[in-house]
């Protein structure tokens, strides 16, 4: 295959996507089935976002020019790809990107996320026998000349120990904040609830923490994120939110909730699900350097940042950790 015809192949499945025929909706309903995080709206909403910004035909032609993706690489290398299983197809990024540029991937799918991804590259290698030969799947990855490896910092090193003495990029955890100035509308502020509430908190480009000027009125917000009051409903969320406020309450700490989401003032970055972590500033310049050397952040929001609610739905070239995995591929 060619990188036009790779490119078809891509645009096409963006298509079925979006079409969502019955095969593609019995994956999704299978896919919450195995795990429970994965609620029918979330999923479907990580699936349209990835057809919409990763799949469309103009963007990966684009894409692939600006990245100056030969037709095919010189030599033809196995990628293992560790993906995560935080928040639906979290790891379609690092498959698109080793499929496009022609490399072959063998990905070890996380078990709490495996039948999305799978699905998507069957439908490929039914339409075209050649695709099939690009993606193959294992339990363990050996032999391969480069790794991508995604998890938490303590798999990292894990990671880092079996990988290190190959070419590979190893992602930690990281998160997102907010930085807000008292002046924003409510429909940025429900806007961004979809930073911090969709997949419940659990990717990292969810916002955890606010930075707030001091003297801000928490009433607006709380207000805006009722939108997703319902998440108040959902077992295994209304699980950490009882627990988190049982916690605060016992250590008669002060917090503020709308029903669905605790409010703490707390340095930390990360927040557990169910809450929502603030801190006042005073001096935005002094922040914005603070922030710019933060190796934990994924990325910023607010006034002089990404937009409220563009968080989820990444582009082409919104780099996990900033890392260009197309750049890391053409130099193998």
């Amino acid at each position: 295959m060619n990188l036009q015809h790779r490119i078809y192949l891509l645009s096409r499945l963006g298509d079925y996507i979006m079409e969502a025929p019955p095969e593609w909706q019995a994956a999704m309903e299978k896919a919450g089935l195995e795990n429970g995080w994965f609620i029918p709206a979330f999923t479907e909403t990580a699936a349209r976002s990835i057809a919409t910004h990763y799949l469309d035909k103009n963007r990966l032609e684009q894409w692939a020019a600006q990245q100056g993706l030969p037709d095919n690489p010189e030599t033809v290398r196995s990628i293992g790809i560790v993906m995560a299983g935080n928040i639906p197809l979290v790891g379609f990024h690092d498959w698109l990107s080793v499929f496009i540029s022609g490399h072959k991937a063998i990905v070890k799918p996380s078990s709490r996320d495996q039948v999305l991804i799978k699905h998507l590259t069957a439908m490929l290698a039914c339409w075209d026998e050649t695709a099939a030969i690009q993606t193959s799947f294992a339990e363990m990855l050996k032999g391969c000349d480069a790794y991508i490896a995604t998890g938490s910092n303590n798999s990292s090193r894990y990671f880092q120990y079996y990988f290190g003495r190959y070419p590979h990029i190893i992602r930690k955890n990281r998160t997102s904040v907010a930085i807000l100035t008292g002046r924003e509308t409510t429909a940025e502020l429900e806007a961004l609830a979809d930073d911090v509430y969709l997949y419940f908190g659990l990717g990292c480009r969810n916002v955890t923490k606010l930075y707030v000027p001091e003297g801000y009125d928490f009433v607006p917000l709380l207000e805006a994120f009722r939108k997703y009051n319902y998440l108040a409903d959902h077992h295994k969320y209304k699980n950490n939110y009882d627990y988190n406020l049982a916690l605060h309450i016992l250590n008669k700490k002060f917090y503020m909730t709308n029903g669905s989401l605790l409010l703490i003032e707390d340095k930390n970055l990360f927040s557990p699900i169910s809450q929502l972590n603030y801190e006042f500033y005073s001096d935005p310049d002094k922040l914005a350097t603070e922030l710019s050397v933060n190796e934990d952040l994924q990325s910023v929001t607010g006034a002089g940042y990404r937009a409220f609610g563009s968080n989820q739905h990444p582009e082409l070239d919104d780099w996990a950790d900033g890392v260009n995995t197309l750049a890391f591929l053409q130099k193998l």
